[in-house]
């Protein structure tokens, strides 16, 4: 007990309001978004390829404005954007709720898409102000182990909502996301400080930019990753509507596969942590790549609720050694006046990857053989991990 609470008072109080804050609004969240392919594909009644480009529109949308928001969270402030991006969020998925149509679900989306870039790049920012550099891989992973503890429990929670009804599952998300931007509102307080070279680099909107673009290696990464991303979202967009569609596996059996990641990653991710930061941030974060790339390629061999779940595994060992690895490099890589644009081009290769991911498999699927989602995630991933390899070698040449 005594070492917990050692560890805890490592981190400053606003770190601990955020992490509550994200459990509350990804137990809502995962109400819905595991099952919110298959709502839309059986309310409108089309082809996988037709209703997977709403995913792809919402993906655009972020696209769109991820440098905006990362521009505004280094002029303006993290807390502003973190907390308009949950109320946002939350406004989308009332107007989801009564959507019937293609087009009515257009909006909702849309809102989605630009509430996820906007959300991500400041509260990345915000860490990365709150936490020494020592800190973050450890912090970032805290993190992450609070927003899948609220995913374990919300599809499980969500699977059996929709079973009766939507609307509850779709009331219960919003709920989540609002109280959490009213949380941050009144008690989080602005990390954003900058002056003197700091503030000449702000003075414009999107003054800093040419910097970050300068930065060759970064950029690197950033192209890498992109294109390695597509594997793993193809697998967390179509996964539910592919076993649903090919094998007849309901929603409350699909639930357990989202409630793995999740618990993975609240009981495996921080040991996980300890020996990947022990290496090149670099390395680690191509071996995540690959061991992404080889998870999905697995699915093509699965038929059965344990075959998906032993591919669920192998992608999430992936994710566990990624997502925080790159975040933390990401933050101590970026000058402490760019943060908010370095972490905007990263979380800009999610964007990217989100956009091309459902259009990319649904072709696949509709075009050659639902197994073909798979292979060609696979075969994004390993050229992915293949490159951030290449980069991660020539860094360690260059040092």
């Amino acid at each position: 007990m005594k070492r917990l609470l050692s560890e805890v008072r490592l981190y400053p109080p606003q770190f601990w309001l955020i992490t509550c804050g994200v459990l509350l609004s990804s137990m809502g969240s995962s109400l819905v978004w595991p099952f919110q392919l298959i709502y839309i594909s059986k309310t409108l009644g089309q082809p996988l390829a037709s209703t997977a480009t709403l995913i792809s529109v919402s993906s655009l949308a972020g696209l769109s404005v991820s440098l905006l928001g990362g521009a505004v969270a280094d002029r303006l402030g993290r807390k502003p954007l973190m907390a308009l991006a949950q109320g946002i969020h939350g406004a989308a998925y009332l107007l989801m709720n009564s959507a019937r149509s293609y087009g009515a679900f257009l909006l909702p989306m849309t809102l989605m898409g630009i509430a996820g870039p906007f959300y991500s790049t400041a509260s990345d920012a915000m860490m990365a102000d709150l936490l020494p550099a020592e800190r973050r891989t450890s912090g970032y992973s805290i993190l992450r182990m609070v927003n899948n503890a609220g995913i374990a429990l919300g599809p499980g929670i969500g699977g059996w909502l929709v079973t009766r009804s939507y609307s509850l599952a779709f009331y219960g998300a919003a709920s989540g996301m609002l109280f959490y931007g009213l949380l941050l509102m009144i008690f989080a307080r602005e990390t954003l400080q900058w002056r003197g070279e700091e503030k000449k680099k702000n003075e414009g909107l999107f003054a800093g930019f040419g910097l970050v673009l300068g930065d060759r290696a970064f950029m690197g990464f950033v192209a890498a990753a992109a294109l390695g991303m597509i594997a793993p979202l193809m697998m967390w967009t179509l996964l539910a509507v592919y076993t649903n569609g090919e094998f007849g596996l309901a929603e409350s059996q699909y639930s357990w596969l989202p409630i793995t990641n999740a618990l993975m990653c609240v009981f495996v991710q921080y040991p996980v942590t300890l020996v990947t930061r022990r290496f090149s941030a670099p390395r680690m974060i191509a071996l995540g790549m690959l061991v992404y790339a080889l998870g999905v390629g697995s699915v093509a061999l699965m038929s059965s609720f344990w075959g998906f779940w032993a591919s669920m595994v192998v992608i999430t060992l992936g994710e566990l050694i990624f997502v925080p690895t790159a975040s933390a490099y990401v933050a101590n890589r970026a000058p402490e006046a760019l943060r908010g644009r370095y972490m905007s081009f990263y979380w800009l290769t999610w964007s990217l990857a989100r956009a091309l991911a459902p259009v990319l498999g649904g072709a696949l699927h509709d075009q050659i053989a639902p197994k073909a989602i798979w292979l060609g995630g696979l075969s994004f991933g390993l050229l992915s991990a293949l490159l951030l390899f290449a980069l991660a070698r020539r860094g360690q040449k260059n040092a």
